[in-house]
């Protein structure tokens, strides 16, 4: 697979760590490689532990390798804004979803185009889920409907109305049938993919934490891989620029970063305990390395 761009570096940068404690200044050189986009980045899957797959309001869908720094694959097919992307770790299919309206399936190795289109949706495209196996996929739209799709013949298999359900992510549980989703009606949906039979969250479990800390609208939530950390942990990153890392089971924040000038933060992905990758309005995709040590820290080391 042939890449697409060459590599190119220069460095940037200044950013502000903000601590629990207070604020303090570092400067800190980032390496700048050529952008994955050349507009805003509205979603970020991992792909392998060295590279990821975006989605961009450039209507592309880019493979990039961000431990070199180039692009390792471009898909161009959709006729507005990427709005999801996904995928299977370490898998040749790539999922993406836009506001055409429909959603596609790549082969990272094929460049003659979509391997299958998946229509149906009135509205844009707005969550997007593979199955543990890959042979189904999952999407959600601002038209309040959910639909289950046979990835290998693009076949509607099973489709749920609901009312004000304006759809804005979808997760396929690892192991089971059950997808859950987010909408604008501030519900969260658990659903079970066999039958699209609907689970009430709120009647089945309490709630075990809530992570207070972003200042404006938190855009993602990731559980990070296990590190040597002795608790586990969860990334968020929000409209505020900033991106935080919490103890998953006490809810304190033990590292905070923002970027400025990033605008908006869009989406996180994370192959490793060590790094993390966060999508931007502003600034393409930013590299951030996650010091595990006992001053806890998050580094940016590049962006593209």
């Amino acid at each position: 697979m042939g890449k697409l761009q060459s590599k190119q570096k220069r460095n940037i940068s200044r950013y502000r760590i903000d601590g629990d404690a207070g604020h303090s200044s570092v400067t800190q050189v980032v390496q700048q490689y050529s952008p994955a986009h050349n507009d805003a980045v509205t979603s970020l899957a991992s792909l392998t532990s060295d590279t990821c797959v975006s989605g961009g309001k450039d209507k592309t869908v880019v493979i990039y390798d961000w431990k070199s720094g180039c692009v390792q694959q471009k898909f161009m097919g959709h006729e507005r804004d990427v709005t999801k992307v996904t995928c299977l770790f370490q898998s040749n299919r790539i999922f993406s979803a836009s506001r055409d309206k429909t959603a596609l399936m790549w082969d990272m190795y094929n460049k003659a185009g979509p391997l299958q289109e998946f229509t149906g949706h009135e509205l844009m495209v707005s969550g997007l889920a593979v199955s543990p196996d890959g042979l189904k996929l999952c999407t959600g739209s601002r038209d309040n409907s959910i639909c289950v799709w046979d990835v290998e013949t693009g076949d509607c298999l099973q489709s749920c109305h609901i009312s004000r359900n304006l759809v804005t992510h979808i997760c396929w549980i690892p192991a089971e049938s059950l997808v859950i989703q987010t909408s604008e009606d501030k519900m969260i949906r658990i659903w079970n993919s066999r039958e699209l039979q609907l689970w009430d969250l709120r009647q089945a479990k309490r709630k075990v934490c809530e992570y207070n800390g972003h200042l404006q609208t938190t855009t993602a939530c990731i559980f990070l891989p296990n590190a040597t950390s002795s608790f586990p942990l969860v990334a968020t990153s929000g409209h505020d620029c900033t991106v935080k890392i919490w103890n998953r089971d006490t809810a304190v924040c033990v590292s905070s970063l923002c970027l400025d000038g990033a605008g908006p933060l869009t989406s996180l992905a994370s192959s490793d305990a060590a790094n993390l990758l966060c999508g931007s309005f502003n600034t393409g995709i930013h590299h951030l390395r996650v010091n595990h040590s006992n001053s806890w820290s998050l580094t940016e080391v590049a962006r593209f």
